[in-house]
């Protein structure tokens, strides 16, 4: 359990079969899943642990989709794999978040988004923008004064995040990240805790060899317990096990586990969309002797690099971004997207948070520069086409005429 850890809640995502639902909401929950798993890709590139929460980014980014516009509209709808057609979109991701949120404190789970934006006071948003943030993803919009107060803005932002993952996530925006030319900031939190169906007694939980590849090794916590009737699948590279979160069982974590110790980065390279809908498909309730170590996961990402270079590089660059559905303007573009994600599983079950926070600037407005002719001065009158100087002076006083 290293980089594996992101499928934590992965069939959550997927919710439930397709016959439950829209075609049009099954269609973007597939679009979520694609994009969580490309994005996985890129960020499992650097070693270690991994953990993040690909519904916050895409949350916070689908707010922000419902303003963009031309080619920095495509190069999103590629990306991020969301639907070309905004208003069905939005109608769509609004009513995929109302269906997560009628599971929130439900048997044994608690779910809880939260949509914010902070807008810069007296800019001039466009209303449709903001209806469908407030209509459609619940968001709360609040005014602010970056010009001035870009500090006590990005405390405010902190301490709202901080509320809404149960203060597990601390300080998203770094210091200095919200200034004068900021316009507009976006916010997902999102908040899971859940208790095992069957849930793993401490006293089975002995301290044992984890290996970490196959020439390092660790001591770890390994929860230990039989399970009888779990979705379970195996083939010769890797096994699977669904564990299910509270009696009604509305959510689960998968676990893929490959059969090598160093087989993980090989597995990596075959996750996509359609095995992780082979793998669920394959699955049949068996009995399994569980072994799964207590573990705390923190990650922390500036993404804007890993988004541009995934194939939106508009969104972020001055002068060529066009976010004119929210102002009438093609001046604002992306200048961070921070996201912070934190998880804990144990005997009694998972508790996880997660946040993401884009920030939007406008571009820099040319500097005035003072040009006071109240002292002596040179002056030429040229004649542009050749160069020639017509005439050249100095005034001196100009009091002193003809």
């Amino acid at each position: 359990m290293t980089r594996m850890a992101v499928m934590l809640g992965l069939s959550f995502l997927l919710g439930s079969p397709p016959s439950a639902r829209s075609d049009q909401l099954q269609t973007l929950v597939d679009g979520n899943t694609a994009f969580a798993l490309d994005l996985y890709g890129q960020l499992a590139a650097t070693p270690g642990n991994l953990f993040f929460s690909p519904y916050s980014i895409s949350t916070c980014l689908a707010m922000l989709y419902a303003g963009a516009r031309g080619n920095t509209e495509k190069q999103m709808a590629q990306v991020l794999e969301f639907g070309a057609n905004q208003q069905h979109f939005s109608s769509s991701f609004g009513e995929l978040q109302r269906e997560l949120e009628a599971t929130r404190t439900q048997n044994g789970l608690e779910l809880d988004i939260a949509n914010a934006l902070w807008t810069q006071e007296g800019y001039p948003f466009l209303p449709a923008f903001l209806h469908v943030a407030e209509d459609q993803y619940q968001a709360t919009v609040n005014q602010a004064d970056f010009t001035s107060e870009a500090d006590v803005v990005t405390d405010e932002i902190n301490r709202w995040v901080a509320r809404e993952t149960k203060a597990h996530i601390q300080d998203i925006l770094p210091a200095g990240s919200l200034d004068a030319l900021t316009r507009l900031v976006l916010a997902n939190a999102i908040y899971f805790k859940a208790a095992w169906t069957a849930s793993f007694e401490e006293t089975n939980t002995v301290t044992n060899t984890f290996y970490v590849s196959g020439s390092a090794q660790v001591e770890a916590p390994l929860m230990h317990q039989p399970i009888v009737g779990v979705n379970y699948m195996e083939t010769g590279d890797f096994q699977a096990v669904e564990l299910p979160y509270g009696s009604n069982q509305l959510a689960s974590m998968v676990i893929l586990l490959p059969r090598q110790l160093d087989g993980s980065g090989q597995l990596e390279e075959q996750l996509s969309p359609a095995s992780v809908s082979s793998t669920l498909a394959l699955m049949r309730k068996q009995n399994v002797e569980l072994f799964l170590p207590r573990f705390t996961l923190a990650s922390s990402f500036e993404l804007s690099r890993t988004l541009a270079g995934m194939g939106m590089p508009a969104a972020f660059t001055p002068g060529v971004a066009d976010f004119s559905g929210i102002d009438g303007t093609t001046g604002l573009f992306i200048s961070h997207v921070f996201h912070k994600a934190w998880g804990e599983v144990d005997e009694a079950g998972t508790e996880a948070a997660a946040a993401t926070v884009v920030v939007l600037k406008g571009l820099a407005v040319p500097p005035t520069f003072l040009f006071r002719a109240d002292h002596p001065f040179i002056f030429f009158i040229r004649d542009t086409q050749s160069g020639s100087l017509l005439f050249l002076g100095r005034l001196a006083d100009p009091s002193q005429g003809g």
